[in-house]
């Protein structure tokens, strides 16, 4: 089959990533044929300007849609598109110049109809953003589900960095109303459907998370809110790893409690699993502000998603409440 690649970005209010990321493509190597399909969401800082400055060097589809989430977005995206293979990423993307390559290659190779890709730190980021990136992306903090473990068993991919075919769009109807949570609500879907989905883990993107401290919590307390709902959705996708932030978090609080009582053991186990961090980030980005820093958002993602969690697995299956009523900021309404 000839692919013909459609990118798909949705952007809010971004401007100035989606110049980063037209400017990336521009460098990219490769022969194979592509579009980009830019999706403005209901955007009060327009991006129309930056893409008309790059229309002469790139094959560009703009367009400007209310305001109805990223997910909704992406499915737009892809409705209007006219390749036959999709590829979706996040507005705060940068492709490294052999990208599709490597995408073309892994499809030749062995061929899905939805693929994932890992996401990396450029040394252009802030050591806030490198932080960041070392406590979403390090196995040793999220066990490899975002890309960085070669032999995860039926990968899920993320929306950051995702390739779909027009007939697995079509058959599954693509993205759902909730967000975050909308891809692995996805693959799930795609699996039901008899889909196969795969990691290409050399198609990587430098995702750069313009983010604070704040909203870092509040994005990884989504997740941990999200991912009960997505366990009562789709029964079979529970794994007793989702608990590991919260009994972390539960048993960190334990510690501290019994070093009080003299038992000093498992705090200092504790300690061990934070040195081992901090040199992995360390040796990782060469940067000590960075290997401490890693170190505290290490700290805000376990409390972050274990809290999260917690407190959505209570309201949902304890108390029987309807995610949507309950947790309405979850939730986007359809265009």
């Amino acid at each position: 089959m000839q692919i013909a690649f459609s990118f798909i970005v949705p952007v809010f209010n971004r401007p100035q990533e989606i110049e980063e990321l037209l400017h990336s493509f521009t460098q990219l190597k490769t022969e194979a044929d592509f579009e980009i399909v830019i999706v403005e969401d209901g955007s009060t800082q327009p991006s129309k300007d930056i893409v008309d400055a790059y229309s002469d060097q790139l094959n560009i589809a703009y367009f400007f849609k209310p305001n109805s989430g990223p997910g909704d977005s992406r499915n737009y995206g892809m409705e209007k598109a006219k390749g036959n293979y999709f590829i979706i990423l996040d507005s705060d993307c940068i492709l490294p110049n052999q990208y599709l390559n490597e995408v073309v290659t892994s499809l030749q190779d062995d061929y899905v109809d939805c693929f994932g890709g890992p996401d990396a730190a450029h040394e252009s980021f802030s050591n806030l953003q490198k932080a960041i990136n070392f406590a979403m992306t390090s196995f040793i903090t999220t066990g490899g589900i975002r890309g960085h473990k070669n032999s995860i068993d039926r990968f899920q991919p993320r929306s950051f960095n995702m390739g779909m075919s027009k007939k697995a769009f079509i058959e599954s109807k693509g993205f759902g109303r909730i967000h975050p949570g909308e891809d692995p609500d996805l693959s799930l879907r795609l699996w039901q459907l008899g889909y196969k989905t795969k990691l290409i883990p050399k198609a990587f993107v430098y995702h750069k998370r313009r983010i604070s401290w704040s909203k870092f919590y509040t994005q990884v307390h989504k997740f941990g809110l999200v991912r009960p709902i997505l366990n009562a959705w789709h029964p079979k996708s529970k794994k007793i790893t989702y608990w590991f932030p919260t009994f972390f978090c539960l048993g960190l609080l334990a510690a501290l409690a019994l070093f009080f009582l003299k038992i000093k053991v498992f705090l200092w186990l504790y300690i061990s699993y934070f040195v081992v961090a901090f040199v992995l980030a360390l040796i990782s980005s060469k940067n000590i502000v960075v290997a401490f820093s890693s170190l505290l958002a290490i700290g805000i993602q376990f409390i972050a998603y274990g809290y999260g969690f917690l407190k959505s697995t209570i309201i949902i299956n304890l108390l029987e409440k309807d995610p949507e009523d309950y947790f309405p900021q979850l939730f986007f309404d359809k265009r």
